[in-house]
């Protein structure tokens, strides 16, 4: 046989197999609707309920066996949260969070720690949050005693060791310095501070003043006014008899002191946020991140469970009407959603979320508000409503499919003072809401006309302007640079800001620019190149590099590094921001951009050249010795970016300047000591650059070459275009 008829047979063969594994439908039947499918009641889904204990001392302790794995589980949480921390502090209860663990206790550093709990594959950490702090442990059955020590030591006797808290605040600078960088972040961030109001704890953010002035003393103070039996819940879930584990946690936990009573004001909110239309500025982007805010509820509200269904109904998911009108009729959403949110011990924000492209920013927000009318005015359809329902329903068990998930939920309702029984009574409840309910809170709690519209976008490319939906009103993101915050307008005048130090100001100035050359010199001045090499300190040693600089004043920068992995170089112009090296190109994020542009206009000859400009400032400081020098110190403001200049009185030059600056480490004061000027062309230059950050030497920089008005090509100052693959 041919292997072509082999082939022929082993086909119809297989085709045979099909149509006895498979019958053919008898004629004329058709397939069944698949609405047709009949869906069997859910199952009843009993809950496990906690053993609730009672200690003396005012601590509450919940425990829930479960015998599935050799594992203890066990958190701990305390009434206390970034809501108490005072305006001028605001981070600290973050900065608790973060460090409380690292810092270790009296008797162990955090890294004893870490080696202790390591060798046991164990597990304790802390965090903070809004409203309370959390400790929490996980290991084996058979460790649980020594972690409990661990845990037990770090809650009442912990030492937030300054080395660690200097890392926390790192950490949470960085944050800042990035905040801007994310489009939706912004969104969230302003929307929540239009909805519940700036100065709110819920709306209000870490800046760099306020983690700078948190001292390991506050800590310490946070802790003891607050980690107190009486302020604490604690749960254990995992492999153990309650009846041991409770008598081990009378006899560890019974003895402690029971702190003061609790005096914790409710927290500041407005009833309900300004309507109006608010825009973000953010012109490196190609979408718009549309938020539209209102008062919510609170969740021991009795229409809470309507409400619940309403969200379903209107922006709850895929079916939706948010998504399937906006989303996918229309096509002006990448991502939409939203609701009445609720929160358990304060109301919540209604929340409404558009994402889209830019050429359609207006077109989207119509399409929102029209949802938004249709809601109030055409109650859902008993489809919509079965829908909603059973997309609840079907997601409670997932959302409570483990016993340590339930024992968390038992303890937040206790946390807030919730009935215990209000997890049993959701399902039920949302089984009762009708449509009518739906409707009824829908007029209740939606209301067009009271909405703040916030959208954060790049203006010049909207289908239509802002204002055709009213007054717009610009929201400034601009993060306060270290050392620049506002003083209070009720503060004395320093003597820096004086008239009279200004006019001593404007004279050293001119003392300065005659150091560099003269006005006449450095107005010539267009661009410069500078060349030199620069030993740079890391955590792995000093990197010897050569460095190329090209600026065209006063926003065109390039620097390209000659390093031992290859050439890293970054551009800063109008166009846009970017950095290019081995590992391919990629955009500057926003901060970092800001941070250059900052860098740009603190240089001598950009201000030299902007004397005369009312927005540069300049005030005497008094007077100050570096080296050998006794220099006359300058204080130097241009739109948001200061320096301070240390002036020899004798020659003019500048032989120190400092500044705060927002590094990706964080922010740090910087400190640059100049030597070996020359002259160039006319114009005198440093040829020594040593460089300190928060007082430990972080780069030196010796210059080779130093060229004036080159007129460099603006394609240098161009994004490189990606090659084709």
């Amino acid at each position: 046989m041919t292997s072509k008829s082999t082939a022929t047979a082993a086909a119809a063969a297989f085709f045979g197999m099909l149509v006895t594994v498979f019958p053919a439908a008898p004629a004329g039947a058709q397939a069944s609707d698949w609405k047709q499918i009949s869906k069997p009641p859910l199952h009843s889904f009993p809950i496990p309920k906690p053993r609730r204990v009672a200690l003396p001392n005012g601590m509450v302790i919940f425990l829930l066996e479960d015998r599935e794995l050799p594992l203890i589980e066990a958190f701990a949480v305390v009434r206390a949260g970034s809501r108490n921390e005072p305006a001028d502090k605001v981070g600290l209860a973050q900065l608790f969070g973060q460090s409380w663990r690292t810092g270790g206790t009296k008797a162990k550093t955090g890294d004893e720690l870490d080696d202790f709990l390591e060798a046991r594959a164990a597990k304790v950490e802390t965090t903070s949050d809004i409203d309370s702090a959390e400790i929490r442990l996980s290991c084996l059955k058979g460790d649980f005693d020594a972690v409990l020590g661990v845990f037990d030591d770090l809650l009442r006797q912990p030492a937030f060791r300054e080395d660690k808290l200097a890392i926390a605040k790192n950490q949470l600078n960085t944050g800042i310095a990035r905040r801007n960088d994310n489009p939706q972040g912004i969104a969230e961030r302003e929307a929540s501070k239009l909805g519940f109001g700036a100065d709110s704890p819920y709306g209000r953010v870490p800046e760099y003043a306020t983690v700078s002035s948190v001292t390991q003393a506050d800590l310490a103070a946070w802790h003891g006014r607050y980690v107190h039996p009486n302020r604490l819940l604690m749960a254990v879930v995992g492999d153990f008899d309650s009846a041991a584990m409770e008598a081990k946690l009378r006899k560890r936990f019974g003895g402690w002191a029971k702190g003061p009573a609790a005096d914790d004001p409710p927290a500041k909110q407005l009833d309900k946020p300004k309507p109006g239309v608010y825009f973000v500025a953010k012109d490196d982007v190609n979408q718009s991140n549309i938020r539209m805010v209102g008062p919510g509820i609170r969740r021991d509200n009795p229409d809470y469970f309507a409400v619940e269904v309403l969200n379903e109904v209107f922006g709850g998911g895929f079916s939706a009407r948010l998504f399937s009108n906006v989303r996918s009729k229309k096509g002006l959403a990448y991502a939409v959603g939203g609701g009445i949110r609720s929160s358990f011990d304060h109301p919540g924000l209604l929340r409404l979320t558009l994402g889209t492209k830019s050429e359609t920013t207006a077109a989207g927000i119509d399409a929102l508000l029209e949802e938004v009318k249709n809601i109030v005015d055409q109650p859902p359809t008993a489809e919509e409503l079965q829908k909603a329902k059973e997309a609840i329903l079907n997601s409670f068990i997932f959302r409570f499919d483990s016993k340590a998930k339930i024992l968390r939920e038992q303890t937040t309702y206790e946390f807030y003072g919730y009935p215990a029984d209000f997890l049993d009574k959701y399902r039920r409840e949302i089984e009762k809401v009708t449509a009518a309910d739906v409707a009824r809170v829908a007029k209740k709690y939606i209301h067009k006309e009271d909405l703040a519209i916030l959208v954060v976008g790049k203006a010049a490319d909207f289908d239509r302007p802002l204002s055709s939906f009213g007054t717009v009103t610009p929201i400034d993101i601009t993060i306060p640079q270290p050392g620049s915050e506002k003083k209070p307008a009720s503060s004395a005048a320093s003597p820096a800001s004086s008239p009279a130090s200004k006019d001593v100001g404007k004279a050293l100035l001119a003392k300065a620019i005659e150091g560099l050359g003269g006005a006449a010199n450095v107005a010539k001045v267009k661009d410069y190149r500078m060349k030199g090499k620069t030993t740079v300190k890391t955590p792995q040693g000093e990197m010897a590099l050569a460095v190329t600089l090209i600026a065209v004043p006063p926003d065109r920068l390039r620097q390209e590094v000659q390093a031992p992995f290859g050439t890293m170089t970054t551009v800063v112009s109008p166009a846009g921001a970017y950095m290019a090296g081995p590992m391919g190109t990629q955009d500057l994020p926003g901060s970092a951009r800001e941070e250059v542009s900052r860098e740009m206009k603190r240089s001598a000859v950009f201000l030299a050249q902007h004397a005369s400009d009312p927005k540069l400032t300049a005030s005497a400081a008094g007077a100050e010795k570096v080296g050998a020098i006794d220099t006359n110190v300058l204080d130097l403001s241009y739109e948001g970016a200061e320096t301070r200049w240390y002036v020899d009185p004798a020659s003019g030059h500048i032989v120190r300047s400092s500044y705060m600056t927002a590094g990706q480490a964080g922010p740090g004061k910087k400190v640059t000591d100049y030597s070996d000027f020359r002259t160039v062309s006319g114009v005198t230059f440093a040829f020594q650059h040593d460089i300190s950050v928060n007082g430990e030497k972080s780069q030196s920089m010796t210059v080779e070459d130093v060229q004036l008005n080159s007129a460099p090509d603006a394609s240098l100052f161009e994004k490189p275009k990606e090659e084709k693959k």
